[in-house]
């Protein structure tokens, strides 16, 4: 059975679907949501499930304290479900081709630091895009540069709020974002 681990900062609404798509999987389980924020709607909906949570500080991140409960776990894939702090790379050179972000926009447009959630989806509407998607990708040392695994791209040209495409773009995510995460671990 193969392990996924999440990191997560928000809601959870992507990990939810994570978790309720292999909920009865033989190919893998989620094994264990890792936040950095204790109140996040993510840490409850994954309890919820049943999964085990790991909430952790920037000390715990950059100290090896995180990169120890991740080896105790020994995942096959981390995944980056809205995690909005910058993977260190002391883990991504443990993990090489194992951690995958999903990033609100078809990259290499509108990635980079700052450019996450609202942020991504204003600049969208403020420069006239008549489409927007998503990019699963690798994680590499910099934001939204690490090789691309896969897009979807949706018609925005009938949106007159950030709010309006964000809504299309979530869909997308719940829609491709645990398929794509089964095609990995199958490959």
């Amino acid at each position: 059975m193969r392990k996924i681990v999440i990191f997560a900062s928000g809601s959870g609404s992507n990990a939810e679907k994570i978790i309720l798509h292999f909920k009865n999987s033989n190919l893998g389980l989620v094994s264990a949501v890792f936040s950095n924020k204790p109140d996040a709607k993510v840490l409850e909906k994954s309890q919820n499930l049943g999964i085990s949570t790991v909430v952790f500080d920037k000390n715990a991140l950059s100290d090896g304290t995180v990169l120890a409960k991740i080896k105790a776990i020994d995942p096959d894939l981390i995944v980056l479900a809205g995690f909005l702090w910058k993977f260190p790379e002391s883990i991504i050179e443990q993990y090489p081709g194992k951690i995958i972000n999903i990033h609100p926009a078809l990259l290499p447009k509108y990635g980079g630091k700052g450019m996450y959630g609202m942020n991504v989806h204003r600049a969208i509407l403020e420069n006239g895009e008549k489409e927007t998607g998503i990019t699963i990708h690798y994680v590499n040392e910099h934001y939204d540069e690490g090789g691309i695994v896969f897009q979807a791209t949706v018609s925005v040209a009938d949106c007159t709020t950030p709010e309006a495409i964000a809504a299309k773009v979530q869909e997308l995510e719940h829609e491709h974002f645990p398929i794509v995460i089964e095609n990995l671990l199958k490959a």
